[in-house]
């Protein structure tokens, strides 16, 4: 049989904190240890005050969104209306010369 590779490492993933046992030899996870969890909330007063925050933020996205959609079309309109100023104003250009017209 052969032996554990003494050189594996350790290294913590970015985005989950989770420790992970690196094996380079064979380019594979060893094991995976979960991130310690986070400590619950313990004063019941403090969360119930997190969620009334919680449902204020999320009413001011709700409305800044709808207010977005309504004007949505006045500005597609305005871009609609500064490309075709932009169409008008400036000279047509010559349609590009084909193999066909070489001869």
């Amino acid at each position: 049989m052969a032996e554990e590779s003494p050189r594996t490492f350790e290294a913590v993933c970015p985005c989950c904190h989770a420790r992970l046992t690196i094996d380079p030899e064979v380019r594979a996870v060893l094991s995976h240890e979960a991130p310690p969890k986070a400590q619950s909330v313990t004063d019941l007063k403090k969360a119930v005050e997190a969620l009334k925050g919680e449902a204020g933020r999320r009413q001011a996205q709700f409305d800044q969104s709808m207010q977005a959609e309504k004007d949505k079309g006045k500005v597609l309109d305005r871009k609609f209306q500064e490309a075709l100023k932009k169409a008008k104003d400036e000279p047509p250009a010559a349609p590009p010369t084909r193999d066909i017209d070489l001869d």
